[in-house]
């Protein structure tokens, strides 16, 4: 196998239109909103889909509605899903770039619940999906260089020299925002998060919201505007049976890299101002508030003992703690956690440890998790879960399911949601709920224009 150097395409956008047009299963890790690489991928050896607790082997092109047939491809069981995962991935030596085969999707929130033997009920797609790939695009948006990596089959160089010339279909939405719980919802799980915090059954719990709202067309066309309102630097799209997938996440989950371990959680949040002096004060009220460092802390502790559970003895640290990060729509407090993978242990490994990700749960997570399920009284899905790749090589970079969405049978949905301490208060919590769901918002107004434009047009012809 050859890295094949090719020219930095002009809009890698249109370079994936081109690769989902004419291959199956298209997945897009999207670094340009701050990241440093991108990497694209199609045309899987096959698809490893779990549901209902079973794992299943599709052919590389199955359809995304593959998942929801239960006779579809062949059937490897009832065992542990990241297990039968690991059994499929290569065994090739570390190279210069961050993929070149291997997994890319998505673990969905409850396969962490299923992992803990959590009983949980069916989110409506699959707990994972991931291709297995042999090939992939790699963008340095650094150094605005391009290759091709790995194995890619017949004709891929055609089709990304077709990219110029492809196109993101048209979208629109018809209807307004349906968000639950309202304010008055919100306010009296607010009231039982806080009895069981007195309680003392934990010190944090993470309480969602869901947000939908009705869309047509092409949902990469979704993803191109939503990507430019919110992109983050471990955004993506991703063609898999469940999807698709588009996320705009901020957040690291699990980064490895020979056996160095890095965690990144996001805890404390803050709206960006309307000007730089309002802007720059609420910046500042964040990085000092004594609720979001104790918040930020809480998570590192419980990330720590994560990553303990699968690194050597002594080699986890925190060599970042309450840092900003700054996007479009908010403000964001955030901590590293590093360590070092044991030599018996393998990616799978580490991200069955840590499944879900301890900044969406709360700690201690397990309690956390049980209180969620209780007041948010439906499965999470791929909200909070994972989404990234397992190389061949055994490197792996993933990030958390936050400000994600599917688009499927005519529905966004989309969550946003806060942890809750002992001194929250349920007004500034339910708040920080709507400037995380402000991007997704934003998102369905470009959608409405987009259906005015479209009557108005429509209407024109007519009278024509």
């Amino acid at each position: 196998m050859t890295d094949i150097p090719i020219p930095f395409p002009a809009s890698p956008l249109t370079t994936f239109a081109a690769l989902r047009a004419r291959w199956p299963a298209a997945v897009w890790l999207d670094g340009a909103a701050g990241g440093r690489y991108s990497i694209m991928s199609a045309a899987p050896r096959g698809q490893l889909v779990t549901r209902f607790g079973r794992t299943r082997w599709l052919p590389g092109n199955a359809e995304r509605t593959a998942a929801d047939d239960p006779a579809t491809g062949q059937d490897l069981g009832d065992g542990d899903p990241l297990a039968i995962l690991q059994t499929c991935l290569g065994d090739s030596a570390p190279g210069a770039m961050p993929f070149r085969g291997g997994a890319i999707g998505y673990f969905g929130y409850e396969l962490g619940r299923r992992l803990e033997h959590q009983e949980t009920a069916d989110a409506g797609l699959p707990d994972m999906a991931v291709g297995l790939y042999d090939w992939a695009l790699v963008l340095d948006h650094d150094r605005q260089r391009a290759w091709l990596a790995g194995d890619p089959p017949a004709g891929m160089v055609d089709t990304l020299d077709s990219g110029a010339d492809a196109s993101v279909g048209d979208w629109w939405s018809v209807g307004d925002v349906r968000a639950t719980p309202d304010r008055e919802g919100y306010g009296r799980a607010f009231r039982r998060v806080r009895d069981y915090l007195q309680a003392g059954d934990c010190y944090q719990v993470n309480l969602a919201r869901r947000l939908q709202a009705p869309f047509a067309g092409d949902p990469l066309g979704v993803y191109a505007d939503f990507r430019d309102a919110a992109g983050g630097p471990f955004a993506a799209y991703l063609d898999l049976p469940g999807g698709p997938i588009l996320s705009g996440s901020p957040e690291r989950f699990l980064s490895l890299r020979g056996n160095r371990v890095e965690t990144a959680p996001i805890k404390g949040t803050r709206r960006r101002g309307a000007d730089p002096v309002e802007d720059a004060a609420l910046r500042d009220d964040l990085l000092t508030h004594p609720k979001d460092r104790a918040e930020n802390l809480m998570i590192v502790d419980l990330l720590r003992n994560d990553l303990g559970r699968a690194c050597e003895i002594g080699s986890v640290q925190v060599p970042r703690l309450f840092a900003l990060e700054s996007f479009v729509t908010v403000h964001h407090m955030v901590s590293t956690i590093t360590g070092r993978l044991r030599s018996d242990r393998a990616a799978t490994d580490l991200l069955r440890d840590c499944l879900p990700g301890g900044s969406i749960t709360g700690a201690p997570k397990y309690r956390a998790m049980e209180i969620i399920d209780e007041l948010e009284g439906e499965p999470r899905g791929i909200y909070c879960g994972s989404i990234g790749y397992i190389g061949d090589d055994g490197a792996m970079d993933t990030s958390i399911a936050i400000r994600t969405m599917t688009a499927r049978d005519g529905n966004l949905d989309y969550r946003a949601g806060g942890g809750l301490v002992h001194d929250s208060d349920c007004g500034s919590e339910y708040d920080e709920t709507e400037s995380k769901a402000a991007a997704f918002r934003h998102l369905v107004d470009i959608g409405r224009d987009r259906a005015a434009a479209r009557h108005r047009r429509s209407v024109s012809d007519r009278v024509k």
